[in-house]
């Protein structure tokens, strides 16, 4: 996803101008020196960027040549887009921004911070000389007005912190802090580019002829902090015995933060949770099976980059990661069922798809109802209750 950013710098007494531009990477710098400027210490620059959508084929580029059409039985239907959204990642139209003065130190404390939210890609503003750190992030809009992301900046002025709160439902595994599972995070990108000179002798600069002003350019990339996961249970030969789910998923083992700026996750896991669906008569190679489908987001694993890793072998998880569903038979009995999918994750660390199949024929039908009331241990699958089914 590519931020441009073009910044003008206007002089009042001199009539002329200094402009900041951010566009595509691979632009290279020029300098090229035309008629001195004579400039205050605080001047007008202005900032315009372009967001291009950054899909799932480009966001999932695995070393492995990884398509995960190839393996993605569940489809993506109207009534998917209203349970979920939409299944990959969309454009943002609307920012915040976050000036950072850092004065004659560059990459220094962050001491003086200015606001700003941007409802278009168009922004202008004052500068003094010096140095500057910026950050910019997507603003969190849904359809209902309802989102989870929290921003703290009160912790510290040298980063920001995004996280969601908890939700009424049990965490049942691999989240030893915390009891209840977390809501998951809406979509999130970011920039940060540190220690952007802005300096009266016009050093980085280069003059544009037609637009008569002066101009620097800076590359910014932004970036998915926010990685997608796309889950489903396949059950071969249900034959109407699994009836329906109650909606709900669980994903433990992922991070419970991320660092704006740098975009690595915090160190706590937690069990994220989510909605699920069951679609009956799916094509998979030519078999028909039910499958139970979902999509979640998370900030990825603990203490990891993960939009920023390559290879496997980079990513440092100690954690085990588990998903379940609550299935509902149709003798009205109902079980959650654990999948410890820790391999699945690891080999995609920065989002894809996670298939666990199932054998309906070898599964007993439970006796007894309340699978969705039990704590994560292993119980006799005769009475409900939460069971694992070895992979």
């Amino acid at each position: 996803m590519k931020l441009n950013i073009m910044r003008t710098l206007r002089n009042r007494a001199a009539q002329a101008a200094v402009a900041i531009m951010a566009i595509a990477v691979a632009l290279g710098v020029s300098c090229v020196r035309e008629p001195e400027l004579h400039l205050y210490a605080m001047q007008d620059l202005e900032l315009e960027f372009v967001a291009t959508d950054l899909s799932l084929e480009v966001m999932w580029n695995y070393e492995d040549g990884y398509d995960y059409r190839k393996e993605w039985y569940y489809g993506w239907d109207d009534e998917d887009r209203r349970i979920f959204g939409e299944m990959g990642y969309l454009e943002p139209s609307e920012f915040q921004l976050r000036r950072y003065y850092t004065g004659q130190t560059a990459f220094g404390h962050h001491e003086t911070v200015f606001a700003h939210y941007l409802e278009s890609t168009h922004f202008v503003s004052q500068y003094m000389w010096g140095f500057w750190d910026l950050l910019v992030w997507n603003d969190i809009s849904t359809i209902d007005g309802v989102h989870s992301l929290v921003f703290d900046e009160t912790t510290s002025s040298d980063y920001v912190t995004a996280f969601t709160n908890p939700t009424a439902f049990p965490s049942r595994y691999n989240a030893p802090k915390f009891v209840r599972s977390f809501w998951e995070p809406e979509p999130l990108y970011s920039a940060y580019e540190q220690g952007i000179d802005i300096n009266p002798k016009l050093e980085g600069f280069t003059y544009d002829p037609e637009r008569k002003v002066w101009v620097k350019q800076i590359d910014m990339t932004l970036y998915p902090i926010t990685y997608v996961y796309l889950t489903q249970v396949i059950l071969h030969n249900n034959k109407g015995r699994v009836a329906s789910v109650d909606g709900q998923g669980n994903f433990s083992g992922m991070a419970r933060t991320t660092n704006v700026n740098t975009g690595v996750a915090g160190e706590d896991a937690i069990t994220i949770h989510y909605n699920t669906r069951l679609k009956p008569n799916c094509n998979m190679n030519g078999e028909q099976v039910d499958i139970i489908g979902g999509r979640l987001m998370t900030f990825g694993l603990c203490k990891n980059n993960c939009g920023r890793i390559t290879h496997r072998s980079d990513v440092k998880d100690p954690n085990r990661h588990y998903m379940d569903v609550t299935m509902q038979f149709n003798n009205g009995m109902d079980s959650t069922i654990v999948f410890d999918i820790t391999p699945q994750v690891l080999k995609r660390f920065k989002g894809g798809v996670i298939t666990v199949e199932l054998d309906v024929d070898t599964v007993p039908i439970p006796s007894r109802s309340g699978g969705s009331g039990f704590d994560a241990v292993i119980k006799d699958p005769e009475d409900g209750g939460t069971w694992e089914i070895p992979l």
